[in-house]
């Protein structure tokens, strides 16, 4: 199924209006994706061997943001049961996520990047978990082509917190680490790339921060959450394997990302916590490569 949007998005009513009538699915699984049509196929094809998508109990929606590289003519030839919104522009990560949102039919939205594979049984094992712990959000263990755990939790990031990292060397004050190899823990905040909210809890809380075109926006709405009183949890049997960074290859270079990273750190830190982190960031790496020579 195909649903083009251009610059305004009246059909979602229209799916809004639909969704209340039809049956209600596990999962839905939405996946945002910008030129990414070889590693695009094999995320698709991890997810419709997952028993879950065999069987009809889930579906898939892909919002393609203006791909150039032909991605969606693939997505309509080779997964036409896929639900396919093309954008005429590139949205950025937020509005694409509330959009696949609003067309959703499942009781959990599961958030997967354009560069992941979901590895076998992984939907059972979220399902499972997600009973026991209900409403919680759930962050999926991230590994990396040799299947080592890749870091995908958050600290929220706080002044005290980019000091411990970027002064004293205390790894994951800041950054994003592994928490746990093998048992589910509560943690603060967890990456957007591989992350499961039922759907009490957008009810609750509501959709994506649209003011966010690219990064920040996990932390946000797991700030949000947890505001709202709601726990999130990492599960590391649920796994992934994500090809670091492969989804946001298209941003030309190193400054175009940090030309996107900027407004959105701005957003949500503020003007001051903004520039004081950045700076504290600055100067403890020059002072640690200073202290390696």
């Amino acid at each position: 199924m195909e649903i083009s949007f251009g610059k305004k998005d009246e059909f979602l009513y229209y799916l809004i209006n639909k969704r209340q009538d039809s049956k209600m699915l596990e999962f839905s699984i939405i996946i945002v994706s910008y030129n990414t049509k070889d590693i695009l196929k094999k995320c698709l094809i991890s997810i419709f061997q997952e028993k879950l998508v065999k069987n009809g109990g889930s579906e898939v929606i892909v919002i393609d943001n203006a791909s150039i590289d032909q991605s969606a003519s693939v997505v309509k030839k080779e997964f036409p049961k896929v639900k396919l919104i093309i954008n005429e522009k590139n949205l950025g990560f937020a509005k694409a996520v509330n959009q696949g949102i609003r067309a959703a039919r499942g009781r959990n939205i599961l958030l997967l990047n354009s560069d992941t594979i979901v590895q076998e049984g992984t939907l059972e094992k979220l399902l499972r978990f997600e009973d026991e712990t209900r409403p919680s959000i759930i962050g999926l263990k991230m590994l990396n082509t040799d299947k080592t755990a890749q870091g995908s939790v958050f600290n929220f990031p706080t002044i005290k917190r980019a000091i411990e990292e970027f002064w004293f060397g205390r790894k994951g004050a800041f950054s994003k680490f592994v928490p746990s190899e093998n048992v589910s823990i509560e943690v603060e905040a967890i990456s957007g790339g591989a992350m499961l909210i039922p759907r009490e809890i957008i009810e609750k809380i509501g959709l994506f921060d649209e003011r966010y075109f690219m990064y920040f926006e996990d932390l946000d709405y797991c700030r949000r959450a947890r505001k709202a009183g709601f726990k999130i949890y990492y599960l590391p049997s649920a796994k992934v394997i994500h090809e670091h960074g492969a989804s946001g290859k298209h941003l030309a270079t190193k400054k175009d990302q940090w030309r996107r990273l900027i407004p959105s750190s701005k957003i949500y830190h503020g003007l001051l916590r903004h520039y004081l982190i950045n700076m504290i960031i600055w100067s403890g790496q020059k002072w640690r490569g200073l202290l390696k020579k």
